[in-house]
């Protein structure tokens, strides 16, 4: 079964997303902010991670420039899923390494077929 880290400070947000992708047969763990996300990270391995941007302690900037640089997580693909939509914001999320920008709110089929593209390619 696919495993998925869900990263969302709004507890709404975190609900809904988890349960789409649990409807789909997706696994998921769920961390409330970036550093909650290192901390599970630490101890399980998902294949994918959908992370918001704007959230206190580690933001998802930070969190993707923490995974893509950690020799166990590096390859572990990940999503960027926020309410920043400037373009300039997509550009810096993907400078940071994300596979993937999507905004808020997002279109559930979009966001299952992105997850399912990425994975895709690495398997």
């Amino acid at each position: 079964m696919v495993k998925v880290l869900v990263v969302d400070d709004s507890s709404m947000v975190l609900e809904m997303v988890s349960a789409h992708l649990k409807q789909n047969g997706i696994e998921v763990i769920e961390a409330n902010d970036g550093a909650e996300a290192v901390e599970r990270l630490k101890a399980v391995t998902p294949d994918l991670v959908v992370t918001d941007v704007v959230m206190p302690k580690m933001n998802g900037y930070e969190l993707c420039r923490w995974i893509k640089n950690n020799a166990s997580t590096k390859d572990v693909p990940v999503i960027m899923c926020t309410t920043k939509s400037e373009e300039f914001d997509k550009y810096w999320g993907m400078k940071q390494g994300a596979d993937a920008y999507l905004t808020k709110p997002y279109h559930p089929p979009e966001l299952i077929k992105t997850i399912k593209q990425l994975l895709s390619q690495i398997k």
